[in-house]
């Protein structure tokens, strides 16, 4: 016996067919939008009201800093203080809620959920993406802290977990390092870059922050409170990339010391460093080498891998081996403990979390739109469970071995008898390690050729993102607006620098702390709006309709012919 679909007219829970306005065709909700490539490729335009506010702000802060450094350095040393006592908690707990929320994503009824039209195949091949995730998961940030902080947390263990030299003082180091560099900073990207690649590439949205937020907001995501949120997405991207920047110069500067013997280590040599780096970017985008600029960071890809390779091979190699199985049990053993730890625990874990943990999870928040948008570009016709199994594993891996390499031979190297830790500063590390082995100019000299390439790469990409915010999220921003971010980008670092005084790099941590609070709230609320969009995802809405369907009929056949039925679905005659 074959029981026909009902009709419209005699089902109210059935789906209603697609309708018609002023002659327009009106999507279904079973079915995803189509994308339109044309309007996102084309320039949309300067938003004056974005770019002026934000440009008029920054330009306002580059002129505070150079002009009272003092001042600024207090307020912001104020700030710091305020939003460490009060809403630390907020940081750390963010944190960690996001590592869930993806995980849930992924592994509950959304994680199906493609990011593009139901029969899209991934825009690039599994080798390709996981190439570019790796590509994502190296930076300045891999090659400065490398060495110094499984280093500086061996030889000066956190609080609370033991006397420098105890038996489990390596484990401890490690496991701290990888709770900073794995599942928690990409959990953090992952939410970004599934929001945007849903709305881009699921509903046709355009490639802005705002954007995601139509679920909570509808109209409204388009008007002020759109601009605003858009707004605080470039801020966070300005400075958490100028903090990045401020790193590289922090590096390259201890590199001129130690390779050409450059006695200057004051923060002249910093500003001189940035501001050769940002005209040799500036350079790059007046040139429109774009290609260039990618082939550029494709071969810092292979030098950093070679960099790594050698010092595996002349350094413990058995040692880094054993390492690798111990660092990633120890993460795990300790990663309930190390996601709680907050103020509350006394005023030396306070310190310490500003120096490290809280200043972490604010470095990744403000960097999601920039590698938000690049996991996401990439990742078009990807699941939801695809894609958060390779954005956080890849660059988890990448990072267990980057850190067993580096921080592994800096601590074999410290346990048998050169304080590294001790000698000159914490940027000084890495090439302290180096004169251990062979050729340590020419590694050296690599190390520093890495950074400024990761800087000029880095800058290219973080003022395009900046650029695209900035135009209403087109994807080719005009190279005016981009220079004017990479230039100020540049300046922000100088000044962030500055405002450390001696210590150049407290000045980052206090100022990117600062600068990423008002986007942990943007980052909550793009989870809540991800949340309502996919409980309506034609995917969700389908599942919905199929259960009731299959429901009614197997009842109607149970009724109407026990057993002996089956189901088919058939056009509706009465609109033959």
């Amino acid at each position: 016996m074959t029981i026909s679909s009902e009709s419209p007219e005699t089902s109210k829970d059935s789906a209603a067919p697609a309708r018609t306005t002023a002659g327009q065709p009106v999507s279904h909700p079973i079915f995803a939008v189509p994308i339109d490539d044309e309007r996102h490729a084309r320039n949309r335009g300067l938003d004056k009201v974005v770019f002026g506010v934000t440009a008029v702000i920054a330009l306002g802060f580059l002129v505070w800093g150079f002009v009272s450094t003092e001042t600024l350095a207090g307020a912001s040393g104020s700030a710091l203080t305020w939003v460490m006592d009060n809403v630390g908690w907020l940081f750390v707990l963010t944190a960690s809620g996001f590592v869930v929320f993806v995980l849930w994503l992924a592994l509950g009824r959304f994680g199906a959920i493609p990011l593009g039209c139901d029969d899209e195949e991934p825009e690039f091949r599994t080798i390709s993406w996981v190439a570019m995730m790796f590509s994502a998961g190296m930076g300045i940030g891999l090659m400065f802290f490398g060495v110094a902080e499984p280093l500086t947390h061996f030889a000066t263990p956190p609080p609370g977990t033991g006397a420098a030299g105890n038996p489990e003082a390596v484990q401890t180091a490690m496991a701290t390092t990888l709770f900073h560099w794995t599942l928690h900073p990409w959990a953090i990207y992952a939410v970004v870059g599934l929001a945007i690649a849903y709305g881009v590439y699921r509903k046709g949205r355009m490639q802005l922050i705002s954007a995601a937020f139509e679920p909570l907001l509808g109209n409204r995501a388009n008007g002020p409170g759109g601009k605003v949120i858009d707004m605080l997405a470039i801020f966070a991207t300005l400075f958490g990339s100028a903090a990045s920047l401020g790193l590289g110069a922090l590096q390259i500067r201890s590199g001129l010391h130690i390779v050409a013997g450059v006695s200057e280590t004051g923060n002249t040599v910093l500003v001189v460093i940035i501001t050769v780096l940002t005209v040799a970017f500036v350079l790059s985008a007046v040139s429109g080498v774009a290609r260039g600029i990618q082939w550029l960071s494709n071969i810092n890809m292979v030098l950093a891998l070679l960099l790594a390779a050698f010092v595996f091979v002349v350094g413990p190699t058995i040692f880094i081996l054993n390492l690798l199985p111990t660092s990633l049990g120890s993460y795990f053993q300790d990663i309930a403990m190390m996601s709680a730890r907050t103020g509350a625990e006394g005023t030396d874990v306070d310190t310490w979390l500003q120096s490290w943990t809280i200043f972490y999870w604010a470095w990744w928040i403000s960097w999601t739109p920039f590698v938000g948008m690049f996991i996401a570009r990439i990742s078009r016709g990807r699941t939801i469970r695809q894609f958060v199994t390779g954005v956080l594993l890849v660059p988890s891996l990448v990072s267990l071995v980057w850190f067993c390499v580096f921080g592994g031979a800096a601590i074999k190297v410290q346990q048998d008898g050169v304080d590294l830790a001790g000698e000159g500063s914490i940027e000084a590390q890495l090439f302290g390690l180096l004169d251990q082995y062979p050729i340590a100019i020419i590694a050296s000299v690599l190390v520093m050729v890495l950074v400024a390439i990761f800087f000029v790469s880095g800058a290219d990409a973080a003022s395009i993102v900046m650029g695209s915010l900035s135009e209403r999220g087109t994807i080719k921003p005009s190279r005016g607006t981009v220079i004017f971010w990479g230039v100020a980008m540049g300046a922000v670092a100088a000044v962030m620098l500055l405002v450390g005084g001696e210590d150049a790099l407290t000045g980052l941590q206090t100022i990117t702390i600062i600068a990423a609070l008002p986007f942990v709230l943007v980052m909550v609320g793009l989870a809540v709006a991800l949340v309502k969009d996919l409980r309506q995802d034609p995917l969700m809405v389908r599942r919905r309709y199929a259960a009731d369907a299959v429901d009614s009929a197997v009842v109607h056949g149970v009724t109407e012919h026990g057993d002996d039925f089956m189901i088919s679905v058939e056009k509706d005659p009465k609109r033959s």
